[in-house]
Formats: C-alpha cells, sequence, structure tokens
C-alpha cells in the first residue's frame, strides 16, 4: 500500500481539499459553507488546512477555521475521510489542539445514513485522543417567525464598564447549566472564568454598546443580555439570569429584549445555541419563536 503522507496545504494547492468530492450529508458544507468563500474571507487558510495523501488520492481532509484576524485557528470544523484510520492520523499529527465542531441536520441520528456520517467522524476524533464536551442545539429566528411581544418586566441599561460587566458574568457562572462554563469553572476560578467569557464576547464583532444589564423594578440587578454578530450575521450572544433573581422566567425577557434589540440594529435572521441539556433555555427559545436548525457536537482534547 502506498506510503500515507499528512500535511498543511501549500498555496495554490486548495484544489486538494475542493476536489475531495464526496456527498455531504453532515458537516458546515451542508448548510451552505464553501471552502472557497471562506478562504477568500481569510477564516479558512493553507496552513490551517490539512489534508492526508495516498499517492496523489486524498484520503482525509481537514479544515480548522478563525476570525480573518486571528493568529490561531479556534476550531476544527471541517473533517472528512475514505480511511477512517487515515483520519484519525492526520487529526494526530495536525498541531491544532482545539475544540472540534461538529454541524448536523436537527434529528440526524434519525436517518442512517446521516447517523453513520457523524457517529464515524465522532468516533475517529475519539480514537484520536478527543473527548466528548457537549451537544448543542442551533436556533435560527427569522422575521416569518414573528417578533415576540416584550413581557416589559424589567428595565435594561448600557453599561460600559468592563469590570461591572466582570462581575455580572462571574456572578451568572454560579450554577450555570452550559457545559463550557462548567468545565471553565473546573480549572478557574469564577473571576478568571468571567475575564475569558468577556474576551470572548468581545472577540464578536457587534457593537459593545448593544450590551444590556436587566434590572426589576425594585432596581435590583437580574441579568444580562447580549445582542451581537459574529462574522456571518446577528446572534444571540450571551444570556444570563444571576442566582438570586432565577425561578421567575427572566431569562425569556432578556431572550426577546436581545430579539428586539437586533431588530432594530436591522436584523432580519438571528442565530442562538444552548446546549441540549439545557430544557429551561430550549424552552424559551421555543416560546420566543427559535426553531432548531441544525445540532452540533463538541469535542476537544
Amino acid at each position: 500500500m502506498t506510503d500515507l503522507v499528512i500535511r498543511a496545504l501549500n498555496q495554490g494547492e486548495e484544489h486538494l481539499f475542493t476536489g475531495y468530492d464526496r456527498p455531504d450529508v453532515v458537516g458546515f458544507a451542508l448548510f451552505g459553507r464553501t471552502y472557497a468563500d471562506y478562504l477568500a474571507k481569510n477564516e479558512y487558510r493553507p496552513e490551517w488546512t490539512w489534508v492526508a495523501l495516498r499517492g496523489d488520492r486524498v484520503v482525509a481532509r481537514a479544515a480548522w477555521w478563525g476570525g480573518p484576524e486571528d493568529t490561531e485557528p479556534m476550531t476544527l470544523d471541517w473533517f472528512d475521510f475514505d480511511d477512517a484510520e487515515a483520519g484519525e492520523a492526520l487529526l494526530r499529527a495536525a498541531p491544532f489542539k482545539v475544540e472540534y465542531c461538529l454541524a448536523l441536520p436537527s434529528n440526524w441520528r434519525d436517518d442512517p445514513v446521516t447517523a453513520e456520517a457523524g457517529q464515524s467522524r465522532i468516533d475517529v476524533a475519539l480514537k484520536a485522543g478527543m473527548k466528548p464536551v457537549v451537544e448543542r442545539l442551533r436556533y435560527t429566528w427569522t422575521t416569518a417567525d414573528g417578533l415576540p411581544p416584550r413581557p416589559q418586566r424589567l428595565e435594561f441599561r448600557e453599561e460600559p464598564d468592563d469590570e461591572v460587566i466582570v462581575e455580572v458574568l462571574a456572578a451568572v457562572q454560579r450554577g450555570s447549566l452550559d457545559a463550557h462554563k462548567v468545565a471553565d469553572l473546573r480549572t478557574m476560578t469564577p473571576e478568571q472564568a468571567a475575564r475569558s467569557e468577556l474576551e470572548d464576547l468581545k472577540w464578536f464583532p457587534g457593537p459593545r454598546e448593544w450590551w444590556k444589564l436587566a434590572y426589576a423594578p425594585d432596581g435590583d440587578l437580574v441579568g444580562i443580555t447580549i445582542p451581537t454578530k459574529n462574522f456571518v450575521g446577528p446572534v444571540v450572544g450571551f444570556i444570563g439570569v444571576v442566582p438570586g433573581q432565577r425561578g421567575h422566567g427572566y431569562a425569556y425577557d432578556l431572550l426577546v429584549e436581545c430579539t428586539h434589540l437586533l431588530v432594530e440594529a436591522g436584523a432580519a435572521q438571528i442565530q442562538a445555541d444552548t446546549d441540549v441539556t439545557n430544557h429551561p433555555m430550549a424552552a424559551n427559545f421555543r416560546r420566543a419563536g427559535y426553531p432548531i436548525t441544525q445540532e452540533r457536537v463538541f469535542l476537544d482534547w
């Protein structure tokens, strides 16, 4: 058998990646993403794109994604293979030990073809040394879904002081149902996790002045809502209720306010995510008219 060669692309070798012609059953290509478009936006790069070759035939490929100004990739989000061993070897050989985000159709396990394609990628990532992190639901609201009315129970104010935002984020971290935040608190203090969250939120290109703190009529802090946008379009960046205010359904109020603020800024479509195990937040998305449009499986080293 021809020896396996694993390497990054050189400039001008994009055809090695795009020439791997297989049906798009899972992954972001299924949802309209093209490698060429994201390469043109500097979100994929040849040095972040790796292939495994036997002779001149590509038997596995992987592309890592990052923001246009990022110096290192943030996620692996494109991974295909003909040969599972080659796929495993590629993941082991590539230097980018970051989270793998596998995009899947809604209810992907119900279809045998999609289930096999998704599970085979998960299995290879596990064999390469990655571990499961969480499964998440992707929601996409459009104007056709209708704008939910504001409950008008809370007052929303801008807060320009990052230190105040850190305090709120640290409070929200306590008792969070979000798997990423729970994982952060295993290795960080609440303040460290909050500062890390702040930097993540400031990475988004959405305006900082869109962020709002929410207050009850008696003046007590309720939580934070962060409408923003990523490099594709408007998103619900963050919704959080402080521990002492939980149990009153305020997360719904924060989500609705976020939706209104984005629509007022011109959004006709809004995307949002939550963990599949976060049933209260899933219920809020349903109530606010956000349909599930995608599922995502996350693994990390």
